[in-house]
């Protein structure tokens, strides 16, 4: 039995983003099951696994539900202390812990406002003093965090911190926000981190738009890294035998720069046509030959 994650849409799920950052940034084995919120309420999906109601979910290799984000943080560090999820460091721990707890709890203002969605982004958002109230706030703690630790993340290396950070950095990129230069580039690190791309990669292929979500803001250009351009096709020969990922016989194509690559089934090419360089299986197939 391994550790299996039940999350919500990759596009608008902002908790859920966490939880898998939680398992997948710190190389804790794992599988994942996506909660379609165009069915049944999240609740009645996750009937089965008592006494969660909400995404993410954790069942454990060992059976147990955790239904929190931040009580899987605290579990999986418990379980996988060699994993990272907390600094070693007591002073960073408690920096990260500190970090942790605030944006777990707050920053409501900034959740209403400007729901996750990463496959839009806009400008000349209005923001309200509210909303600036917790853009300030955030501005405070990661220049506290980053000077205290010496970056690049908020506690150095990459952390629990981060991985509950990486919403609001999406929002604060999503609705061009404005901040100070230390915010932004915490901003843009999460952007071009492999991870976090890996995860926007799989939203942009996977669930439907869901209107509500939508806000009625001119919109531009995602602000991270541009991808490779990539296109799925149906007919050519693939240089690899295998899919990079499962190692199975390829069924599905994909070409990009004239090559043409092949995955075991469309899931696996499509992420990959998404953003092919957010994946270093991939990659490394390509720049082989």
């Amino acid at each position: 039995m391994t550790n299996h994650l039940f999350i919500g849409d990759y596009t608008y799920s902002s908790w859920s983003l966490r939880g898998w950052l939680l398992l997948h940034r710190f190389g804790i084995p794992f599988q994942s099951q996506m909660v379609d919120f165009n069915q049944a309420s999240v609740a009645e999906q996750m009937a089965a696994h008592v006494p969660a109601r909400t995404v993410p979910t954790l069942v454990t290799d060992t059976g147990d539900v955790i239904w929190d984000s931040l009580a899987i943080a605290e579990e999986m560090a418990t379980r996988h202390p060699e994993a990272g999820i907390w600094p070693r460091d007591t002073s960073l721990r408690t920096l990260a812990r500190g970090l942790t707890c605030e944006m777990h709890s707050g920053f409501m203002t900034l959740r209403g406002d400007c729901p996750m969605h990463l496959r839009v982004a806009y400008q000349d958002v209005p923001v309200s003093d509210a909303l600036q109230a917790d853009l300030d706030r955030i501005e405070v703690i990661w220049e506290h965090a980053i000077e205290t630790s010496g970056g690049p993340w908020l506690a150095g290396d990459y952390s629990a911190a981060d991985a509950f950070f990486a919403p609001v950095a999406a929002r604060i990129a999503g609705y061009g926000l404005t901040v100070g230069d230390t915010a932004r580039a915490y901003v843009q690190a999460h952007l071009n981190d492999p991870a976090f791309r890996q995860w926007r990669a799989m939203g942009l292929v996977q669930g439907d738009m869901l209107p509500w979500y939508a806000r009625d803001y001119t919109q531009v250009d995602w602000p991270g890294p541009k991808p490779l351009s990539a296109r799925a096709v149906a007919d050519g020969t693939p240089e690899n035998a295998a899919c990079p990922y499962s190692g199975k016989e390829p069924t599905h194509l994909m070409e990009i720069g004239g090559r043409i690559f092949g995955f075991c089934n469309p899931g696996c090419r499509d992420k990959t046509v998404a953003d092919p360089e957010a994946w270093p299986a991939f990659m490394a197939l390509m720049n082989a030959r």
